[in-house]
């Protein structure tokens, strides 16, 4: 999933939504491919894998986003920093290892930005979202979208750590 080309910012959205709010990563870059943003790459995929460390290294901004299952409600955008971990699977990596192989093996160090999104329900096997998610899903996008227009994450950070955690639902239902 691509918008437009080689872009300046990379969304590499991850999580099954076969597994209820797990899913949340993917309905992010669904949501998003419905938008015209140039200079955005959209990525969806079950997890984070080697292959996704050529796509961060080529672009200046990765946002990672997937379903948190604690944290700040309705969601939270933090800084990601590189983090060579003495081991990792072939097939599943974490955000920090992603960045930091894109330095060790491509010598391209791209901003990383972690955007979690609160989900509740995560144990049980279906392909919805429960209401909380979407609903905590729509505020991200309500959010995001302008941010992904001007690309400003840095500032964005700033503007949700000095906010107070918007309350649209409290739990998952």
């Amino acid at each position: 999933m691509t918008n437009g080309g080689q872009g300046r910012i990379l969304l590499l959205c991850y999580g099954n939504p076969g597994r209820l709010d797990d899913g949340l990563g993917p309905a992010f870059a669904h949501a998003v491919e419905c938008f015209p943003l140039r200079g955005v790459d959209v990525s969806a995929d079950y997890q984070l894998t080697v292959e996704d460390v050529k796509d961060a290294a080529e672009h200046e901004i990765v946002i990672f986003v997937d379903a948190a299952v604690e944290g700040d409600w309705p969601f939270f955008l933090r800084p990601v920093l590189p983090r060579n971990e003495l081991s990792f699977s072939s097939h599943s990596l974490e955000p920090e290892q992603v960045l930091a192989l894109a330095e060790e093996v491509f010598g391209r160090k791209p901003s990383g930005y972690s955007l979690g999104i609160r989900g509740y329900r995560f144990d049980e096997f279906g392909e919805s979202l429960s209401p909380g998610a979407r609903a905590n899903l729509e505020s991200a996008l309500q959010f995001m979208l302008p941010v992904l227009e001007r690309g400003g994450l840095a500032e964005a950070v700033v503007s949700l750590a000095g906010a107070s955690p918007l309350r649209v639902v409290d739990n998952g239902d």
